[in-house]
């Protein structure tokens, strides 16, 4: 099991290690505590702090990861309210995943809250990384409501489990599955924050799904 200097030097030499953050990495502050990794700091964009926190998440020995990461836009990519409106409109607009006329935005402060209903999760999910990468972004409130047809809603645990099982990044010995009409519930134990986020992605892959409580643990040390 790693100790806290070991898990926050991992965490610190994977957001060294990407890309997106070889401009930023240094004003990054990580700390690390029993599995629980706190990262501080400013950025200059919305989507690099959520490639620090994803980046953190995927680090073997992270059980959680709590960001008071702050986004500030300098001056010269400052955008009004109405300017960023409209660039997540035309961003929505063209995104072949979702009907824009279903979906309402609105932006306070350079904060963007959407709005709306879709069928399925991965219509939201592309939703909010349309808007995520905008400039002048500082972050997003994803409200959208899933509201998916009933399909064979008494197969839904077979299909899920039949996708855990197909998946090479996980041990579905290891999940269990309950399903209450069109909810699912997760449990077990996995190895890292990527795994437990995969198997709840799967999930939501069902049709018929409407909710997904994931209450997967993450332990690295069970399965060595």
């Amino acid at each position: 099991m790693k100790n806290n200097d070991e898990l926050q030097k991992d965490v610190m030499e994977e957001l060294k290690w990407d890309p997106q953050l070889r401009d930023v990495y240094t004003q990054i502050g990580v700390s690390a505590k029993d599995g629980v990794v706190t990262l501080s700091g400013m950025v200059d964009s919305y989507a690099k702090k959520l490639a620090a926190e994803h980046d953190a998440q995927n680090v073997l020995g992270v059980k959680v990861v709590a960001s008071d990461v702050e986004v500030s836009i300098g001056s010269l990519r400052a955008k009004t309210d109405t300017e960023i409106a409209e660039a997540v409109r035309n961003a929505l607009r063209w995104n072949s995943a979702v009907n824009e006329d279903k979906l309402e935005v609105k932006v306070d402060n350079g904060w963007v809250y959407l709005d709306g209903t879709v069928d399925w999760e991965y219509q939201k999910v592309s939703a909010q990384n349309n808007v995520e990468n905008l400039l002048a972004v500082k972050g997003v409130s994803n409200n959208i409501t899933v509201k998916s047809k009933i399909i064979d809603i008494k197969d839904i645990k077979n299909k899920i489990t039949d996708a855990f099982q197909r998946n090479a990044t996980l041990d579905a010995s290891s999940i269990r599955l309950e399903t209450s009409g069109s909810s699912v519930i997760l449990t077990g134990t996995v190895r890292s924050w990527a795994e437990k986020e995969e198997a709840e992605r799967i999930a939501w892959a069902s049709p018929g799904v409407l909710t997904v409580d994931n209450q997967i643990s993450i332990d690295a040390e069970i399965f060595a």
